[in-house]
């Protein structure tokens, strides 16, 4: 295998390194430290270009948002659990980040693919409710939920708000696509008419709006939840690591968990008869 060969294996559009050089996308990272922000970095590594501060602001923006939600959280419990049982912190945290499958966490992408279908479907010349409404009621028939919308806890979530006010001005401004808020808001009222009462957008609802305004593809969407609620993952699995309590199961100690099985059995009991054991018939 020639020289040539080898460095193919590995070849990269992101990164350059050679003795006392590491270039990130053609950018000398002695350049980068201290002039570009964490989350422009983030975007150059993904997008390929530095982004403008409007929208680097709208997905910092995002991802403070999905920072945390709290030790009820499935990911956030596992990385405190895990951290009670000895285990570091790359441990504790990466328990945390593997809970984030489609059901706890991937919601933003399903949201962002769906924004995306609309998208495709309205290019076509459909109208926005009218698709919205479609998708609404496909849903319902296969007892689906909508992802991005409706929160098992708040009946508003108060971060919904604040991402939708900064798409919406950035549509003003020109700065992005008003396709994905359109189709946001259209499946929010689609909703709201089905169900006879409101049924606001939750984080992932809003962060896929924001996302898929700024272009990023579905599976992205996810990724950058996951980079997000790291934060949280690791600030609460260092927080118990120094709380001093040891193996930390989901429930206090003096609490235990019901039970549902049969009832205590006598020793060699089998099949329910409490030991006694029924005859076969007789042998030929």
């Amino acid at each position: 295998m020639t020289h040539d060969e080898i460095g193919a294996w590995w070849s990269n559009s992101l990164t350059r390194i050679a003795p006392g050089e590491i270039e990130l996308r053609g950018y000398p990272v002695q350049d980068v430290i201290g002039r570009h922000g964490f989350i422009e970095v983030v975007w150059l590594m993904l997008r390929g270009e530095l982004p403008d501060p409007a929208r680097a602001r709208m997905l910092e923006a995002a991802m403070v948002s999905g920072v945390d939600h709290g030790p009820q959280a499935p990911s956030i419990a596992a990385a405190r659990m895990a951290a009670t049982c000895g285990l570091g912190l790359n441990n504790a945290v990466a328990t945390g980040v593997n809970l984030l499958g489609d059901v706890h966490g991937g919601a933003g992408q399903q949201c962002v693919a769906l924004l995306d279908r609309m998208a495709e479907l309205r290019s076509e010349g459909a109208d926005v409710d009218e698709v919205a409404g479609s998708i609404v009621a496909e849903y319902r028939e296969r007892g689906g939920y909508v992802p991005g919308f409706g929160h098992r806890f708040h009946p508003k979530d108060p971060r919904r708000d604040p991402l939708l006010t900064m798409v919406r001005e950035a549509v003003e401004e020109g700065l992005v696509d008003p396709g994905p808020l359109e189709s946001a808001l259209a499946l929010e009222k689609a909703l709201a008419e089905r169900r006879g009462r409101p049924v606001p957008m939750n984080i992932d609802g809003a962060t896929a709006t924001v996302y898929a305004s700024l272009g990023f593809a579905a599976e992205l969407a996810r990724g950058l939840f996951v980079l997000s609620r790291s934060v949280g993952i690791l600030a609460h699995a260092w927080e118990e690591s120094n709380s001093g309590a040891r193996i930390k199961g989901p429930l206090p100690r003096a609490v235990l968990a019901g039970y549902t099985g049969p009832g205590t059995r006598a020793p060699g009991a089998q099949n329910g008869t409490n030991g006694a054991v029924e005859a076969g018939p007789p042998a030929d």
